[in-house]
């Protein structure tokens, strides 16, 4: 008999998953090892988090649905030692639940606010081993886009610039109750080590980035203009006519830490 009784609740954007060989392909991309520090964001009615639990032993997830929190817990009996963090993931600080060493994330994350918790979790990047998330097809484009690419935007430029991003399988909705009208995927996200990130000040990195795409068919010089000239642009080796889409990563980078560092030479004069 099933402990989970109440339908997914849509202001919480829940889609439990239901298809075993998706659920079987997550678990095979996690490639678990021993000693492994596992954390489910979002674990609903446990389709992803008793596979995990059997094959693993030990598993914490977060989980803010109140009602869900009884019966994960007795349908985890016997079956390993599962922790429950019964909070908003937004307000969960992974460096400290990392503690000495760091975590793995996995998770169907609620479609409703996917990008928030991406932000999120890109600030405790440093405690992250790596993040194997579902979410929808449309993010994961955005997620992994090029430079030109008509999705390539801020998500796709903070992300690339902190993690290796790589997509890996496309879900249809039927593999999810209800049946979400969107196609989902898989992504996996692995946080690049601190001295090949290169962000010398990331407030501004952030701030540069969410300007430069604030208004597309803006040029880079006039959408950054409240943080930086034209000169400024030129001096660090770009284009003050580009548009943000059509820039690397690097570019960001090159020119958020041009500017950092002329305001450090600044403030010393």
């Amino acid at each position: 008999m099933s402990h989970f009784k109440d339908p997914p609740k849509k202001n919480l954007g829940q889609h439990f998953l239901t298809d075993r060989s998706v659920i079987d392909n997550i678990v095979h991309a996690l490639n678990l090892k021993p000693g492994d520090n596992l954390v489910e964001i979002g674990p609903g009615q446990g389709a992803i988090t008793f596979p995990l639990l059997k094959k693993h032993g030990a598993l914490t997830v977060i989980e803010f649905d109140r009602d869900l929190i009884t019966p994960l817990m007795e349908a985890s009996e016997g079956i390993g030692d599962l922790a429950i963090i019964h909070k908003d993931v937004l307000k969960v600080d992974f460096a400290k639940l990392a503690g000495d060493g760091r975590v793995r994330l996995v998770g169907n994350l609620p479609y409703n606010i996917s990008t928030p918790i991406l932000f999120h979790v890109l600030e405790h990047a440093e405690a992250i081993v790596d993040m194997h998330f579902m979410l929808q097809k449309e993010v994961v484009d955005r997620m992994g886009a090029e430079p030109g690419s008509k999705v390539y935007g801020r998500l796709s430029v903070m992300l690339q610039a902190v993690c290796q991003v790589t997509p890996l399988f496309t879900i249809g909705p039927n593999a999810f109750r209800p049946p979400p009208k969107v196609d989902s995927a898989v992504v996996r996200l692995v946080p690049k080590p601190a001295d090949q990130i290169g962000i010398v000040d990331p407030a501004l990195f952030e701030a540069l980035v969410r300007n430069a795409f604030g208004q597309r068919r803006k040029t880079l010089r006039n959408a950054v203009q409240q943080l930086c000239s034209g000169d400024d642009i030129a001096a660090a080796g770009l284009r003050p006519d580009a548009r943000a889409e059509q820039l690397p990563v690097s570019d960001f980078i090159a020119l958020a830490n041009h500017l950092a560092k002329h305001a450090a030479t600044a403030a010393t004069l």
